[in-house]
Formats: structure tokens, C-alpha cells, sequence
């Protein structure tokens, strides 16, 4: 569940949450995210609500969302008696962004990653010969593997704290995805992919 960076104050917070356990028709909430940062707003005083939701039962585990690293730090410091689960951010093969800060500190603090747009928003089926040659000789090997299948894979042969959200909105999306779990990419595979896609910009 998501909570917008429009009212982020304490009042706003509770409010929004109760409202959303009744639409949901459910007594808790796993995983409670706030969506954008609001510099109007302390961050103190939405991780204090978030923090009561805790402890009131209606939310279990505290996560945000297009947070800088700075920003995440602020939250760590601002919690008192929760850690900060997860942050949902772009991350994909062709956007490596948050391998230089963000994922390494996720990584050292055990908070799970939510990569959104983990196909590259589209970029990964430009025309690209070096990914080409790499994904056919990958799925020659791992069964014949989708480019998609494989762009996901990629998050759980790298990372042990990484989960992606891919698209979902129909039943052949569910089981191209589901092709992308029980199986491992190579090291050797990873570098492959990885720099063909650094050769095309």
C-alpha cells in the first residue's frame, strides 16, 4: 500500500490509513510506503505516525519510495523502534543509477530493494546487436528464455535483497513472469548482458 507525499502530517497519516483498512476490508496493512518525500513536512513526524500504526497493529513493516539516500538515512534516524523495510525505486539493466549509493546501503542494512520499471520502461527492446547476441546465447542455454524473463532474472542471480515488480496486469504477463524464477544466470552471463548494454549508451 502507498501513501501519497501530499498530506505526509501525523493527523493525515492515521487518517489516510484507517481509510485505506476499510477499503481493503482487512485489519492490517503488510507493507505501508511512502510514495514521494514532502520537504514540507518533518520526517520525524510521518515516521512517527508510521511507527504508531506499528504499534497499533495496523501496518507491519515501514517502507518508502523515490527517497534519496539522504532521505532514507533521515527516516533510519527518525524511527525509533522499527527499521525501515524497503525502498521502491527505478532500477533496471539500463538504469543502474542506484548501484553507486542506494543499493550498497540497502544491501549493508538489510532493506529490501523494489525495483519499478524493471524492464527499462521500454529500453531494453531497442535495437541493441550486443544484447542481442547475449540474450540469444542465454536462452539457448537456460531454456529458451524471453529477453524479459531474463532482464528479471538478473535481479535475483545479483542480488539477495532485490525484488522487482513487473507488470502484472493480465494472465500471460503472470506467466512470462514466473518464467524468470527457478533458474540462475552465470557470472559470466551477467557481465555479458551488463556490458552490452553499457556499448549501447
Amino acid at each position: 500500500q502507498r501513501y501519497w507525499r501530499s498530506n505526509l502530517d501525523y493527523n493525515s497519516m492515521i487518517k489516510a490509513c484507517n481509510k485505506s483498512l476499510k477499503n481493503l476490508q482487512t485489519s492490517y496493512i503488510d507493507l505501508y510506503q511512502v510514495h514521494f518525500p514532502n520537504r514540507r513536512i518533518k520526517i520525524s513526524e510521518t515516521m512517527r505516525a508510521m511507527e504508531d500504526l506499528v504499534k497499533e497493529g495496523k501496518i507491519r513493516f515501514i517502507g518508502v519510495s523515490n527517497f534519496s539516500l539522504k532521505q532514507m538515512i533521515e527516516v533510519e534516524e527518525a524511527l525509533k523502534s522499527n527499521d525501515l523495510a524497503s525502498t521502491q525505486m527505478p532500477y533496471s539493466l539500463v538504469d543502474r543509477r542506484i548501484e553507486k549509493d542506494i543499493l550498497p546501503h540497502c544491501s549493508e542494512r538489510n532493506i529490501a530493494v523494489l525495483p519499478y520499471y524493471p524492464l527499462g520502461h521500454g529500453k531494453l527492446g531497442s535495437e541493441n546487436s550486443a544484447l542481442s547476441a547475449a540474450i540469444t546465447d542465454i536462452s539457448a542455454t537456460h531454456g529458451n528464455k524471453s529477453l524479459s524473463q531474463i532482464a528479471l532474472n538478473w535481479f535475483y542471480s545479483k542480488h539477495a535483497n532485490v525484488f522487482p515488480i513487473p507488470r502484472a496486469s493480465n494472465p500471460d504477463h503472470v506467466a512470462e513472469n514466473v518464467g524468470s524464477v527457478g533458474w540462475r544466470l552465470k557470472p559470466g552471463e551477467i557481465s555479458s548482458l551488463e556490458r552490452a548494454v553499457s556499448q549501447a549508451g
